[in-house]
């Protein structure tokens, strides 16, 4: 357990298409053994705040949807400590905060409560991941975090000190810029413990998430989306983002074709015994990329 007077924590919330679960994430946020100081609420053009829940936040109406962006450039007037950013699916347990505090001390860096490792400098799908959706005992560090991002405010300046391309997309990129930027200043990204037998440290509760994070107005089952979260992975490993698991790491585990895994355990056993097969394997898949083949 950690001091509540010792920290300064504030909350960005995103309100859009599911504001009928914001009373509900403001009640989980209010219910932290570590209590927010503030709670922001970014409202993009579309979505509808009951009257009676205004008063339990500072809030920024937008005449246009801005996309997933405009809530780190928001997070920027915040005087807090630490700052954690929820997507508007994420319920979480009430020792998040106490968590991430834990956690952050010895790991300093992103924090979020989905991490991903990708199999792929190319693809989007598909990847290993940790969190709330496959609970993990141990601090593990990923790629990337969604759904909640916790960080020291400072780490916001890492974050803008290099703009987004002109012409990204509204609905993706942002947790991949995070990461990216952490990395070159020498910062990893990570998912706290989530214990399978104790959900209250959790950075979404199961029982919501499955819920919300599927229904009709889920970014990540619109194919386009998808497209674009390619798009966007591919624009930072270009660039010099370097992925967690090693090529031969992501070798042994598969060979990904496009969006998907084929998986051929002779040709994995003969590759993995054998170096100098090794070198060209290496060499013939980096020649596949060229032509479109993304390994």
């Amino acid at each position: 357990m950690v001091k509540n007077q010792s920290y300064k924590i504030a909350v960005v919330l995103n309100a859009f298409k599911r504001t009928e679960y914001l009373e509900l994430q403001l009640d989980s946020i209010e219910n932290q053994t570590i209590k927010p100081t503030d709670i922001y609420v970014w409202q993009n053009s579309g979505g509808v705040i009951p009257e009676h829940l205004k008063s339990r936040f500072i809030l920024a109406e937008c005449s246009h949807n801005m996309g997933v962006w405009a809530r780190f450039s928001f997070a920027l007037n915040i005087d807090a400590d630490y700052i954690c950013v929820f997507d508007d699916d994420t319920i979480p347990g009430s020792r998040w905060f106490e968590n991430c505090i834990n956690t952050i001390k010895e790991y300093d860096g992103l924090l979020g409560t989905r991490g991903l490792r990708y199999m792929s400098p190319k693809r989007y799908h598909p990847f290993e991941h940790y969190g709330w959706g496959n609970p993990n005992e141990e601090t593990m560090q990923v790629d990337i975090v969604g759904h909640a991002w916790f960080f020291r405010r400072e780490h916001l300046a890492m974050f803008w000190s290099e703009m987004p391309s002109q012409d990204a997309s509204k609905i993706a990129g942002e947790d991949i810029h995070f990461s990216y930027m952490l990395q070159k200043f020498g910062l990893a990204t990570y998912v706290p413990p989530h214990p399978q037998n104790d959900t209250s440290l959790w950075g979404s509760l199961p029982e919501h998430g499955n819920k919300i994070g599927t229904d009709s107005n889920a970014i990540s089952s619109n194919q386009t989306a998808l497209s674009r979260f390619d798009i966007a992975l591919q624009y930072y490993t270009d660039r010099g983002f370097k992925l967690y698991l090693s090529f031969n790491d992501r070798l042994k585990k598969g060979i990904v074709v496009g969006a998907g895994v084929r998986g051929n355990n002779k040709i994995r056993n003969v590759i993995n015994k054998n170096e100098r097969i090794k070198k060209i394997a290496k060499f013939i898949l980096k020649k596949l990329e060229r032509i479109g083949i993304h390994i």
